[in-house]
């Protein structure tokens, strides 16, 4: 499969020598991917209680033991922090979320998902996960390969954003435990 049609790379290349265009291909396909996930999903919204962002923060406040603050979930989610508090306003507004002042740190309410939240959650996600199932079901034997190249991108990616930011404060960690468990690497 070619990542970039008619040679765009190499067109690339010819036309600044010594560019290292090899991280093209790689993102080409990590979009392609996640095109083809949100064209399959894109029916079940429709009409849908809740959009695809507001799902993605429902996922894991649905299970949560304690209460968690917004630059946690974005950063866990790998989400920017004005989308995830931009999105957790609109799923308060709904009643689908609560916050409440964080005695720990007046900057940061806690946020924990309410009744109606586990209800759209648990109406909307298993339907979500049947289509994520069907679209994968190819992949037969090759899944744990998938999976492990998958987890040798982020963690890649992760130390090089690290290498980038570091010195800065930030904490950039996405969370790739918080998907896998024990099986991050």
């Amino acid at each position: 499969m070619q990542s970039h049609p008619d040679g765009v790379r190499d067109q690339w290349v010819s036309r600044n020598p010594g560019l290292d265009a090899s991280a093209m291909e790689v993102v080409a396909l990590v979009k392609q991917v996640s095109s083809l996930f949100d064209r399959a999903l894109e029916p079940l919204y429709e009409g849908a209680p809740l959009t695809a962002p507001e799902a993605d923060l429902l996922i894991p406040l649905r299970w949560a033991t304690e209460p968690s603050i917004a630059r946690r979930l974005a950063d866990n989610m790998g989400m920017s922090r004005a989308g995830v508090s931009k999105t957790l306003a609109k799923l308060e507004k709904r009643g689908h979320i609560a916050r409440t002042p964080n005695p720990a740190d007046r900057r940061a309410a806690l946020v924990t998902i309410t009744e109606s939240g586990k209800q759209a959650i648990d109406e909307l996600f298993p339907r979500q996960l049947s289509i994520e199932a069907q679209m994968l079901s190819g992949l037969g034997t090759d899944r744990a390969k998938v999976l492990d190249a998958l987890a040798r991108l982020a963690e890649v990616m992760e130390d090089g954003l690290a290498n980038r930011v570091r010195g800065h404060g930030r904490d950039i960690g996405l969370g790739l435990s918080n998907i896998r468990g024990a099986q991050a690497p």
